[in-house]
């Protein structure tokens, strides 16, 4: 291996190589920090005059409005104030005069406490020289002003005034040009600004390339042929790899045993460890305070000392029998010595090496609240399934009765109604006479009015089985030709609304659903209500569909309907059951006296 050392060594970089693009490199980085704080330096100098520029600019002009404000001022005091404001406005007066005077002071040659800094162009300087004598005799003649109504004078001298008004137009045209001179002057250093970035830009970028050519350059050069130099190298490195391949595989069993232990003790902190016949070497504390064992050696089989119960010693034996060729893992319910049950979810690893002993190490982990929630979950799962068929075969036996009661109330129908009607027309055709005409002749125009209601009835129940609009158009049709059919059938007012002009179709068992519930519920409201007025609206959105029924019936207390057991409360209930079934919500609102109101809604998609 030495010649190998001596030739890597003889083919290194050279370090002299390596130290001078060492300074190269830091002072290319220097370079570049310098010009970065150079111009950050001149920037932020830039950036204070730019703030300076901007109190001066609203300073300046604020000159032009308090000079405004002054003139309004004294024109007040000349016109005669109201004594209860008379001493406010020259209180306000003298405050406006001296800071107007001292903000024209400060921006000629500084104001620390107004932020003035005082430095000004040199034609600003002679714009305020052409300036100043309008603003001193038009202070002059406000302060005599000011001091004058001080002093008690109620009259302001005409010549005064006049001085000031003709000093204030002159003043506020030139304070103009002043502030316009300032802002032009503030726009002009902000473009500096952007030159001297441009500039530090292209300084930085000279300096990037000069860095990549006379330093990267040489560097990727260099790398390069080390590449070179370490490629001819790799079949030395390939015969000292080969040389060693085998204390590889000497240590890769204790490399595989030591990941499997690793990963076992990161997975439970319940450890122990015993020879391979079952006796217990050591456990762990944390595996100790959960069997309830003070500190102090064990001795014994494992088993015993871990479980207090048959049972759990045989599964423990079992697990660390099958462990002394491989890794053993599996879940074993103990009994402790205080008669705790828990759940253990065991892995048993067999340690050996170095012409040792064989052990083994036990790592187990507590799986009890796991396991008990499981067993919690097959009980609810096992309500839920009970709670499911107890559900199913109660709505098996409700819709068993449904469809009895339907019968009986065909039967009813067909008894109450067309077999009465049948009966009656036997009798008046067996007690026809035609031998006496007039008699005969009343009797047949009572057969044709008992006939008329005989074919009524007909159409009545048969309209009441299966009507063919609702298979053919749909909920909305159906309810539509139902609501038409009861106004004729019945003699009540019987409307129907389609709100939103739905006219989509629904499954066929959700719309023949919603067509019985509301035909009950118009049944309901005719024959036991006794309503004159019923109005059927249906109406939809994105996501549901919604029926309401309104009658102006005698209403009723839903409560105490439902919980009557005469049967009179079947009907809501089979109505409130067949909503279930579609998966829909049916409210009911009445009142006695009141009509009677039930709403349908059932999801839409």
């Amino acid at each position: 291996m030495a010649p190998l050392f001596s030739h890597i060594a003889n083919e290194t970089i050279d370090s002299a190589t390596f130290s001078r693009l060492r300074r190269l490199y830091v002072l290319a980085l220097g370079a570049i920090a310098l010009a970065i704080v150079s111009g950050q330096l001149l920037i932020q100098e830039h950036l204070r005059k730019q703030t300076d520029d901007s109190r001066v600019v609203n300073v300046a002009g604020r000159q032009r409005m308090l000079s405004q404000r002054i003139t309004k001022q004294v024109l007040l005091l000349a016109a005669g104030a109201q004594p209860d404001s008379l001493r406010n406005l020259r209180q306000q007066l003298r405050k406006d005069i001296w800071v107007w005077h001292e903000a024209h002071r400060g921006l000629q040659a500084g104001d620390v406490q107004l932020g003035l800094p005082g430095y000004n162009s040199t034609a600003v300087r002679t714009m305020f020289r052409e300036v100043n004598p309008h603003f001193e005799a038009m202070y002059g003649a406000v302060r005599t002003i000011a001091d004058a109504s001080t002093a008690g004078q109620s009259r302001v001298d005409s010549n005064l005034l006049a001085q000031v008004l003709r000093n204030e137009k002159r003043f506020v045209a030139e304070m103009d040009q002043i502030v316009f001179q300032y802002d032009a002057e503030s726009k002009a250093k902000v473009n500096e600004i952007k030159r001297i970035e441009w500039i530090l830009l292209l300084v930085a970028l000279f300096i990037l390339l000069v860095e990549f050519w006379f330093i990267f350059r040489p560097a990727a050069i260099h790398v390069r042929e080390a590449l070179q130099r370490l490629l001819h190298s790799e079949q030395e490195a390939k015969r000292l790899a080969k040389e060693m391949e085998q204390l590889y595989r000497a240590k890769e069993s204790s490399l595989q045993e030591l990941r499997a232990l690793t990963f076992a003790v990161d997975q439970a902190a319940l450890f122990a460890n015993c020879s391979t016949a079952g006796q217990v070497r050591y456990l762990s504390e944390k595996f100790r305070q959960l069997l309830g064992y003070e500190k102090k050696p064990l001795h014994g089989r494992l088993s015993e000392i871990i479980s207090a119960d048959e049972a759990g010693q045989q599964a423990i034996d079992e697990c660390i029998q099958k462990a002394r060729s491989r890794i053993s893992t599996s879940e074993i319910q103990i009994s402790t010595r205080d008669g705790r049950k828990l759940w253990l979810e065991m892995s048993v690893i067999p340690v050996s090496g170095g012409g040792l002993a064989q052990d083994l190490l036990i790592l187990c982990s507590d799986i009890t609240y796991r396991k008990d929630a499981l067993q919690e979950i097959e009980r609810l799962n096992q309500e839920r399934f009970d709670e499911q068929m107890r559900q199913q075969v109660l709505r098996s036996a409700q819709i068993v009765e449904a469809q009895e009661e339907e019968r009986k109330r065909i039967a009813r129908d067909m008894h109450d109604g067309i077999g009465q009607m049948l009966t009656a027309l036997k009798f008046n055709l067996d007690a026809l006479d035609l031998s006496q005409t007039e008699k005969a002749q009343a009797k047949l125009e009572k057969l044709q009015q008992l006939t008329v209601k005989l074919i009524q009835g007909v159409r009545m129940v048969t309209f009441n089985l299966t009507p063919p609009e609702l298979s053919d158009y749909g909920i909305a049709t159906g309810l539509a030709r139902m609501a038409a059919e009861l106004s004729k059938l019945t003699g009540s007012n019987i409307l129907f609304e389609n709100r939103s002009n739905f006219n989509g179709r629904l499954d066929t068992v959700v719309e023949t659903n919603l067509y019985r519930i509301t035909q009950e519920a118009v049944n309901n409201a005719v024959k036991y209500a006794q309503a004159n007025f019923i109005l059927i609206r249906i109406s939809h959105t994105e996501k549901m569909l919604s029926i309401v029924i309104d009658d102006d019936g005698k209403g009723f207390d839903p409560d105490e309907v439902e919980q009557k057991n005469d049967g009179s409360g079947m009907g809501l209930s089979f109505m409130r059951e067949r909503m279930q079934f579609i998966q829909g919500r049916m409210f009911i609102h009445s009142e006695v006296g009141e009509g009677t109101r039930i709403t349908l809604n059932v999801g839409l998609g």
